[in-house]
């Protein structure tokens, strides 16, 4: 969009500012918009010397028509209606060349390119069922909320999920809006008491094509039942691949989503899928017991199943502004630079909300920058395990 040679910035690009903050992520080109924008613009202008607003998250004072004001904020999708129009009034009268340059501003624009980005893209659907198991004994490191946002995302593309919680907390039951309280028929059944999945899957509610197993506490003593039972490590590849094989419609992924250790339950989720994803927390911790998760999954795929592989680690709760994430960051992708993503996944409130309304940040708040991470790495997912 052109703009002017002169101090003052054209009514429809102020149009656009307010509306990329406040998430609209249709083009602002008609009347009534670029008249409400004017109209902020209008009343700006009889503002005192020096406008303020406060967000949820920061403060900012700014002098009116200064053009070398910088405005500071820890994310955009935050700010407040009043707040936009603050800073609306202060990016009118400061021009181009100032409002370019703000952190806020550019944040505002990459966010708003990776939202027209993935728009823009259609997600492969792989010609075979891809099972993922997500796994990291260390604990706190994103497995759940990595495992439900993938799959939501994928879903959200069109793909067929299903979820197969295996963690006895039912975390990933409770970010798809799944009832898993004590007496619901679990995944429990399915490996102690031979249940069909189909018989104890439900949908999500926000999604048409998203599935879930759901785990309830009785699986906690599932670990000491299923140290005398026959095929011990068998019991959920037996269950799923008879499911798959049952199934009407084909699923496109399914998700098994593990407890923080490497017990019998962990062993199962390795035995029944063909890929192992990581997540890594960007901490030094979360590389000290990779070496360890690395052994397991070899001695596992040697005599158990040799179709494993680990096909995709994905790096979390990554933190720009630290030196340490970003040498994890480095360290993880030299030692495995075809299964790290190039997508990296932010710490993010929005990730950390939502699993508390029963939801996923995809469907809680799909324009935060969380929210486009993991649309991002589920986009790179799809493409890896697309039919050549």
């Amino acid at each position: 969009m052109k703009h002017p040679d002169d101090d003052g910035i054209r009514v429809d690009y102020a149009a656009e500012i307010y509306a990329a903050m406040m998430g609209d992520t249709e083009e602002v080109g008609n009347t009534a918009e670029v008249g409400a924008a004017a109209a902020v613009t209008s009343s700006a202008t009889s503002a005192p010397a020096t406008s303020s607003f406060t967000s949820s998250s920061a403060s900012v004072s700014m002098p009116a028509g200064s053009p070398s004001t910088n405005l500071q904020t820890t994310s955009a999708s935050q700010c407040e209606p009043s707040a936009a129009a603050a800073l609306l009034s202060a990016a009118t009268h400061a021009g181009p060349s100032a409002h370019s340059d703000t952190p806020l501003a550019r944040e505002l624009s990459e966010i708003t390119r990776r939202r027209h980005a993935l728009a823009a893209e259609v997600l492969p659907v792989p010609d075979k069922t891809r099972v993922l198991t997500v796994a990291n004994q260390k604990g706190g490191v994103g497995k759940t909320t990595t495992t439900v946002n993938l799959a939501a995302a994928l879903a959200r593309g069109g793909a067929r999920v299903l979820v197969i919680d295996l963690d006895p907390q039912g975390n990933a039951s409770t970010a798809l809006g799944i009832d898993h309280r004590a007496e619901t028929v679990s995944v429990y059944e399915v490996i102690i008491n031979d249940e069909l999945i189909a018989t104890v899957i439900q949908k999500s509610p926000d999604f048409d094509s998203l599935f879930c197993v759901p785990a309830t506490i009785h699986l906690a003593g599932a670990e000491i039942e299923l140290v005398s039972m026959v095929a011990r490590e068998q019991r959920l590849r037996t269950a799923l691949e008879k499911f798959l094989a049952e199934s009407e419609q084909p699923f496109h992924y399914v998700f098994i989503d593990c407890p923080p250790s490497l017990g019998l339950l962990t062993i199962n989720a390795f035995v029944a899928a063909q890929e192992v994803l990581i997540p890594i927390q960007c901490e030094y911790y979360a590389l000290e017991g990779l070496s360890q998760l690395l052994t397991n999954i070899k001695l596992i795929e040697r005599h158990l199943n040799p179709v494993l592989a680990v096909s995709t680690i994905l790096l979390t709760m990554f933190d720009s502004r630290t030196n340490l994430a970003n040498q994890v960051a480095q360290e993880v992708r030299d030692h495995f630079p075809d299964q790290v993503l190039t997508t990296l996944i932010p710490r993010s409130v929005r990730i950390s909300e939502a699993p508390s309304y029963g939801q996923t940040v995809i469907s809680y708040d799909a324009n935060s920058p969380g929210s486009l991470s993991y649309l991002e790495a589920a986009a790179e997912i799809a493409k890896r395990g697309a039919p050549q």
